[in-house]
């Protein structure tokens, strides 16, 4: 069984993750109530950008923590890489 990596950043996802479920109750809202395609579309589009967005941070929580710490008595060269993974992470 996986150790338990409770982290502070896991607020700031659960966040990013209700808003998309706000959103996502919104649209299934506006199927039910027969609302133009393109407003649901519209709100869909919002709700996959939260999903997007919740998993964007939780894996760059996983690297900005975990790795780091798995990273600490490495070489330079090392840490080096790693950041420059993490920094290009962010262009995905």
């Amino acid at each position: 069984m996986q150790e338990s990596h409770a982290h502070p950043g896991y607020v700031n996802v659960a966040k990013r993750l209700k808003r998309a479920s706000g959103h996502l109750q919104n649209v299934i809202a506006m199927v039910e109530s027969d609302r133009e395609c393109i407003d649901i579309a519209q709100q869909l589009h919002a709700v996959e950008r939260a999903v997007a967005a919740a998993k964007r941070a939780l894996v760059h929580q996983h690297l900005d923590h975990c790795l780091d710490d798995a990273l600490q008595g490495q070489p330079q060269a090392v840490r080096v890489a790693m950041a420059d993974f993490k920094d290009i992470t962010k262009y995905r």
